[in-house]
C-alpha cells in the first residue's frame, strides 16, 4: 500500500491542506520494519508550516480587530456630519419661530480629535460637504460625504468578511496542528515500542542460546 501523503489533498476554502490522522502507523510506514526517520521529519516540517499559518493567520486576526473599530468610528463620524448638515438644510427651508434654535443650529459644531494615543484637541467643525480620508502609506483623499460614507461602508463589509475568514482559517489550522503533533507522537511512540520489543526479542535469543551452550 503506498504511504499516505503527509499533508492531503483535501483542502479547506483558501487552500490549508488538511491533515490525515495516521491510525495505524506500521501500515503507513510500509510494516514492521519500515523507516520512521524520514516520515518523522516529514511530520515535524508539516507541524513547522502549520505552526508559520498559524502566527501569521494570528497577526492577521489582530489587525483587522485593531482596524474594524478604527473605520466604523469613521464612519459614524461621517454620518453624524452628513445628518447635521441634511438637518439644517431642512430646517433652512421652513419656517421656525424659535431664534434662539436658529442661533444655535447655526453655531460650529465644537469637538476633539485624537493628535495620538494620549493627547486631544479640540477644534470647531463647520457644515462642509466634503471629508477627508486615511488610505495608508501617508496618502489621504478628499470625498464628498456620500462618496466617503459609501467607501467607509464597502470596507468595513470587506474588513468584517476578512476576520471572519481568518478567525475560520486560524481555527481549522490550529486542528490540523493538532493532528500532526499526535501523528509525531504515536509514530514515535510506536518506534520506541518497537525498538524496545526487538530489544527483548535480542536478549531472550542471546539467553537461549547461553543456556543451550550451558
Amino acid at each position: 500500500m503506498p504511504p499516505i501523503p503527509t499533508l492531503g489533498q483535501e483542502k479547506n476554502p483558501r487552500g490549508i491542506p488538511k491533515a490525515p490522522f495516521i491510525a495505524n502507523v506500521e501500515e503507513y510506514i510500509g510494516g514492521p520494519d519500515g523507516d520512521v526517520e524520514a516520515p518523522l521529519k516529514e511530520f515535524q516540517d508539516a507541524v513547522a508550516k502549520y505552526r508559520y499559518m498559524d502566527g501569521s493567520l494570528t497577526q492577521r486576526r489582530k489587525s483587522l480587530e485593531d482596524k474594524i473599530p478604527d473605520i466604523r468610528k469613521t464612519l459614524q463620524m461621517v454620518e453624524f456630519l452628513k445628518q447635521r448638515r441634511d438637518g439644517k438644510q431642512k430646517a433652512g427651508g421652513e419656517e421656525d419661530d424659535l431664534e434662539d434654535d436658529d442661533e444655535d443650529s447655526k453655531k460650529p459644531l465644537t469637538t476633539t480629535f485624537e493628535l495620538n494615543d494620549t493627547l486631544f484637541a479640540e477644534a470647531q467643525l463647520d457644515d462642509t460637504d466634503t471629508v477627508y480620508l486615511w488610505l495608508g502609506a501617508n496618502v489621504m483623499l478628499s470625498y464628498e460625504i456620500p462618496e466617503a460614507i459609501a467607501l467607509l461602508r464597502s470596507k468595513l463589509d470587506a474588513a468584517e468578511t476578512s476576520l471572519k475568514t481568518a478567525i475560520e482559517d486560524l481555527e481549522f489550522t490550529r486542528e490540523q496542528l493538532t493532528v500532526m503533533e499526535v501523528n509525531t507522537a504515536r509514530m514515535y511512540n510506536w518506534d520506541v515500542k518497537r525498538r524496545r520489543e526487538r530489544r527483548s526479542a535480542e536478549e531472550a535469543a542471546a539467553k537461549g542460546t547461553k543456556d543451550k551452550d550451558s
